[in-house]
């Protein structure tokens, strides 16, 4: 279809029909181009969408993915997705038809990654990503083949290393955290289990010292120098955690010392970051092994398992499930069936 130049504005429009998903037939005006090029490429691209053509363009398909994974997905896993194609995977792909991307393409690609000399694990999770799109063109926009599954992957899967405290490590540590707000986050991150991002959206609303609970409804993080607050993880995260006396005790006197503090205020007003410093500092001043922050709910699990709770109860404390509880940390649970047989020993011989 043809392009038009706005004489008035010194750029380029195009204008043209099209028939939409449910057979309407509509018209669509985009102005702006500093080119005919460029409006030719924007009307190609446009309609290719529209018709789910698998000669649309990398970036059309993108664009696609993104819309619809927004649907689904939490903000956070977006932008972290947007951040990877934008910066090792669009550059390369974009203009390239995607029923024309071979498997010598993705291998020319990999190579390309290799080079970067980035991290195996995060040159395994640029390979998955690109992966996961040309999966989604496959299954819903008639691309015959992926070709990701002739070139394999790069990389290397995150190992499943997992670093705790003991508790006799954890009151070693943090008797080296000076900083009362600190100190107390890292109480109750040891003592709950819950989630960095669960800690730092809790308000005060949030503590019933009455009943020694803490209920935990959303997560926060920091983006552009604003404060976001979104739902957590998943649905199961959404749970009320109880708290011991000594826990309550420490959190009642804490919000003692903020006289006008208000109900919707936050109990930590802090960033991952200082949280992650006061850890670097408590660590060198203790000489106990330094672990992320991440670890700590780790190394709340472990405590519990090694009191003999279930996994069952775990799941429920920390909102998660049985089945990943069992995944990640069933090597810590004690091989029991020498006792099942022992017992069974004991009942027959009675």
């Amino acid at each position: 279809m043809p392009q038009y130049k706005d004489e008035a504005r010194k750029t380029w429009f195009c204008k043209f029909q099209y028939t939409d998903w449910t057979g309407q037939k509509r018209s669509k005006l985009k102005r702006g181009f500093a080119t005919k090029k460029e409006a030719a490429a924007w009307e190609r691209d446009f309609l290719s969408k529209q018709q789910g053509s698998p000669d649309m363009t990398f970036q059309a398909l993108y664009d696609l993915y993104v819309e619809d994974i927004s649907h689904r997905l939490k903000d956070s896993t977006v932008s972290n997705k947007k951040y990877l194609y934008r910066k090792h995977i669009l550059p390369y792909f974009k203009d390239q038809p995607i029923n024309q991307i071979g498997p010598a393409d993705v291998r020319k690609w990999q190579n390309e990654i290799l080079k970067l000399g980035k991290k195996e694990t995060y040159q395994r999770q640029l390979n998955n990503q690109l992966k996961a799109i040309l999966n989604f063109a496959v299954k819903y926009y008639k691309l015959p083949e992926n070709p990701c599954k002739i070139t394999g992957s790069i990389g290397k899967a995150k190992a499943n290393k997992m670093d705790f405290w003991t508790l006799e490590e954890f009151l070693a540590f943090i008797g080296h955290v000076d900083k009362l707000p600190r100190r107390v986050a890292l109480e109750t991150l040891y003592y709950t289990g819950l989630r960095c991002g669960e800690l730092l959206a809790l308000t005060f609303s949030d503590i019933d010292l009455k009943a020694n609970t803490i209920s935990v409804t959303k997560t926060y993080r920091r983006v552009k120098r604003r404060d976001v607050f979104t739902t957590p993880k998943t649905p199961g995260s959404v749970r009320n955690v109880t708290i011991p006396p000594f826990l309550a005790d420490e959190l009642k006197d804490y919000r003692g010392r903020f006289y006008d503090s208000a109900p919707t205020e936050r109990v930590f007003p802090l960033s991952k970051s200082k949280l992650a410093t006061a850890m670097k500092n408590g660590c060198k001043a203790s000489g106990i092994k330094r672990i992320r922050i991440h670890d700590i709910r780790h190394s709340h699990v472990s405590l519990l398992i090694d009191m003999g709770f279930s996994a069952h109860l775990v799941a429920e404390r920390i909102g998660d499930s049985v089945e990943m509880v069992n995944k990640i940390y069933g090597h810590l649970y004690p091989n029991r069936h020498a006792e099942v047989a022992d017992r069974l020993q004991k009942l027959v011989s009675k």
